[in-house]
């Protein structure tokens, strides 16, 4: 029998206590815990980026990591960059340039762009593919990628707030 152990996280700013069995992927605690099904599970072996979340501001496979090693940190996942119904800029790209087809890479996407432009604000398409080379779409072909992400950056070096509260 396996005992359950609490554990304490910040998701999208908001504090979440559960007790979860020490095998539960964060991903899993994510999606049937928290309901927050945004968070896509793949290939559940850390390749494809579909679970992609930021924790402590670092993306993380979120199919790799068990949530209790995720004990007492803080999260975001893609549901965190809308805010109050708006979409984050990064998400108004991505539908602009058509960024994304069936949407399951997505989420993926998202937080990893996140990522990059909070720390490149200006990235050069190389710096762009090689922050997007743990993704994997067998949809778009990248160039809508490409483009959306190159949009995503000029809308946030435009006035969009880049690592507000909600968006950090």
């Amino acid at each position: 029998m396996t005992t359950q152990q609490k554990v304490q996280l910040t998701v999208n700013g908001v504090r979440h206590e559960a007790s979860v069995d020490p095998r539960t992927t964060l991903a899993d605690f994510l999606r049937g815990e928290l309901a927050l099904t945004g968070t896509h599970v793949g290939c559940e072996h850390g390749v494809c980026g579909a679970c992609t979340v930021l924790l402590e501001g670092r993306s993380v496979r979120a199919c790799l990591m068990l949530a209790v090693q995720a004990d007492g940190a803080s999260l975001m996942t893609v549901e965190g960059l809308e805010d109050h119904g708006k979409l984050h800029p990064i998400q108004e790209a991505f539908v602009e340039e058509h960024g994304l087809q069936c949407g399951f890479c997505t989420p993926g996407f998202l937080m990893t762009v996140h990522e990059l432009l909070r720390n490149r604000p200006d990235p050069s398409d190389e710096e762009i593919r090689d922050a997007l080379g743990g993704q994997i779409c067998r949809c778009t072909g990248y160039q809508a990628i490409l483009r959306s992400v190159r949009l995503a950056a000029a809308k946030l070096r435009a006035g969009h707030v880049a690592g507000s509260t909600q968006h950090s």
